[in-house]
């Protein structure tokens, strides 16, 4: 079953995101509390934990949830390699992914690290079509694309 590991927010641009309770989406707006929230395309980050442990095995330091600015981390759901539109059901939410990968700045405390960040190619990004709560061990499932 797929579903969600770790909810993760931060309070200001550019810091490392850090796991709490559970988080609260809004339609127009994403994550309560979260700094990057907005009426925009990338109002929650996801990431797999399978991508997190690829980078595990190179990382000199600890890589906790959050560590990568995802607001969710994942496992069992191949999310890189879903396309953009495809729907989620996260617990009693839904969202829909509107971008696969972006730019890592240059100043990534991971990029430093171990050279590498996998948010470029592996992290993707949604906006909340269903609003609610979401807490780790929440079933995560894959609808399809938008209707």
């Amino acid at each position: 079953m797929a579903q969600v590991i770790s909810v993760n927010i931060s309070e200001k641009k550019g810091e490392q995101k850090h796991p709490v309770p559970e988080i609260r989406l809004r339609c127009r707006h994403g994550i309560m509390g979260d700094a990057h929230a907005g009426d925009w395309h990338r109002q929650i980050s996801l990431l797999a934990e399978e991508s997190v442990d690829t980078m595990r095995a190179l990382s000199p330091v600890a890589l906790e949830p959050g560590v990568f600015a995802e607001n969710l981390t994942t496992r069992g759901v191949d999310l890189r390699h879903l396309p953009v539109g495809t729907h989620l059901r996260i617990g009693e939410t839904e969202v829909e992914l509107t971008q696969i990968g972006k730019e890592c700045h240059s100043d990534c405390a991971i990029k430093k690290a171990v050279g590498k960040c996998v948010m470029p190619t592996e992290g993707v990004f949604a906006v909340v079509i269903r609003e609610g709560t979401v807490r780790p061990g929440d079933a995560i499932e894959v609808l399809g694309g938008a209707e």
